[in-house]
């Protein structure tokens, strides 16, 4: 085997996980401990999915049969960013012989699931704020299940595609191209603009996100490499991999420790994206049961009571004078929400509805007390009310700090209420991750560990992108950002390479741009056609 300039071995013609992965298998233990899990969590979700169903009273099958259609597809979605993101978490672990594959996919895969489990929701939200809120209204609807099954579908379409080719291109990335398409297709729909209907700031926010976190992960592994360098001297720590020898225990250690954090912080992050999805899922097919948080109780409804009060007197104080209410306030707010354009009849119109939620639930005691046929309807008006104070501050009249400490504790009231997510669809999310991960961390592998550089990975490569890549998921977790493990993680490799002299190979970093570079339209033209096929069957 030849050797580089910097000693690192070059890459032979054939892999050296070739044979290793032939004979790999999931391994008794393995089977059993996630048999357990899967057997375990299976009895859990459909208990807990029993208890809520049991409040639900339908002449007609139809609505749970489109319910377990619709989980399948979005749990497929999670199964197959499993096979495709997670596969990076265990990349490093099983190309360095540190852990046996099957060992490899069981523990992330359990860390997986603890990350899915103590996630907050946030990330998942921030997915759904992307949507149009027209179809978010109407999510019970033809055309709000057309947008579900188009954005999932168009997703798994080209998780596929892009696994098939051994890409590690973004599933964070595809969500956002098929929101982006189902927006543009709904405005184009409707006869608007084809960009009227996408919230450009959320998007901008999110994407900074997805564009900034893979030159992170390049640059802060390149220096953490170079870290190892100048302060870990063992020779052992920059020499490929030998044979199917595991590394020595410390550096053994150290790996395990990052695909750990790395398994954490995907099923933190990544575990989210689907959650608010399923979440309109259940909403639109059983909204008596989803559509609102029947754990907020009378004590909570009462301090509700006493904030919705303070903000309708804060939104009294910005009214233009001479300003008046035509109609309803939820299309005045519905509307502003949609084209973020400010009228003075706004806040009017939200003073109004700040004012008839606060009714709606005193007179109830508690939202679990809401009648059925109501349940919706007061879910649409908290939301209404969540997204235009969110807006109002940017769109409307400048407000104090003071006016805007009131507002924010009003919305927490409010998200408490319709943006939450229940025990047992994080795990269903994380059965989901899990199984996906033992189906398809091969190809990845070998991608991570053979085609990003001119030589093989080694083990303090390896430690330093993981390393990066944990912290860097981690931290857009805590803010709430979609990032990509994919991208982070590929982007450490190749910072690693970059920062060892090693060379890269530019064929295969030329597919992973062209992958960054063209999932976005394509997820989006495939979502957008898929959205209006939908539409048109539903007719």
């Amino acid at each position: 085997m030849s050797t580089s300039v910097t000693g690192t071995a070059t890459l032979p013609p054939t892999s050296i996980l070739d044979e290793k992965m032939k004979k790999s298998n999931p391994g008794k233990m393995g089977m059993v401990i996630f048999g357990l899990m899967l057997v375990g969590g299976l009895a859990y979700i459909g208990m807990k999915l029993s208890a809520d169903l049991a409040i639900v009273h339908s002449a007609s099958v139809f609505p749970f049969l489109l319910l377990g259609l619709a989980l399948l597809i979005a749990l497929g979605f999670e199964f197959v960013n499993g096979f495709h993101d997670t596969a990076n978490a265990v990349a490093t672990v099983i190309y360095t012989h540190s852990l046996e594959p099957h060992v490899a996919v069981v523990w992330s895969g359990l860390w997986n699931f603890i990350g899915v489990l103590t996630s907050s929701g946030a990330v998942a939200f921030s997915i759904i704020t992307l949507l149009p809120v027209e179809l978010i209204l109407k999510v019970s609807k033809g055309s709000g299940f057309s947008m579900v099954f188009a954005l999932l579908v168009a997703a798994i379409l080209w998780n596929l595609a892009t696994w098939w080719r051994g890409l590690p291109a973004s599933s964070s990335h595809t969500m956002i191209g098929s929101i982006l398409g189902v927006g543009i297709a709904n405005q184009m729909m409707m006869g608007n603009s084809g960009t009227a209907g996408v919230d450009w700031e959320q998007v901008t926010k999110v994407f900074k996100a997805l564009l900034i976190s893979p030159v992170v992960g390049f640059a802060c592994a390149a220096l953490v490499f170079l870290l190892f360098k100048a302060v870990a001297k063992d020779p052992r720590l920059y020499k490929a991999p030998e044979g199917t020898a595991p590394p020595p225990f410390y550096i053994r250690a150290l790996l395990v420790l990052t695909c750990t954090g790395v398994s954490f912080a995907h099923g933190s992050n990544d575990g989210q994206k689907g959650m608010g999805l399923i979440m309109l899922i259940l909403v639109g097919t059983v909204p008596t049961a989803y559509a609102l948080n029947h754990t907020v109780g009378a004590k909570e409804v009462t301090t509700f009571a006493a904030v919705s009060t303070q903000v309708a007197g804060v939104l009294q104080s910005y009214e233009q004078p001479g300003a008046v209410l035509a109609g309803e306030p939820g299309p005045e707010i519905e509307k502003f929400v949609s084209t973020k354009q400010f009228e003075p009849g706004v806040t009017v119109a939200m003073q109004q509805m700040a004012t008839d939620i606060r009714n709606e639930a005193t007179s109830y005691g508690s939202l679990g007390n809401v009648p059925a046929e109501m349940q919706a309807n007061v879910r649409n008006q908290m939301y209404l009310m969540s997204e235009s104070l969110r807006l109002l501050p940017k769109s409307g009249p400048k407000m104090s700090d003071a006016d805007l400490k009131v507002v924010a504790n009003y919305r927490s009231f409010l998200d408490k209420s319709t943006k939450f997510i229940p025990s047992w669809v994080k795990v269903a999310v994380a059965l989901a991750l899990g199984l996906g991960t033992m189906v398809g961390w091969k190809r990845i592998v070998v991608t991570v560990g053979e085609k990003i550089g001119k030589t093989h990975l080694t083990y303090a490569q390896g430690a330093s992108a993981e390393l990066v890549a944990m912290f860097t998921i981690l931290a857009a977790d805590n803010y709430g950002l979609p990032v990509s493990t994919t991208h982070v993680l590929s982007s450490g490799v190749a910072g690693t390479m970059a920062a060892n002299k090693s060379g890269l190979q530019m064929s295969t970093i030329r597919d992973i741009a062209a992958a960054w570079v063209f999932t976005l339209p394509a997820a989006a033209v495939l979502s957008g056609v898929l959205f209006w096929l939908f539409n048109m069957v539903g007719k």
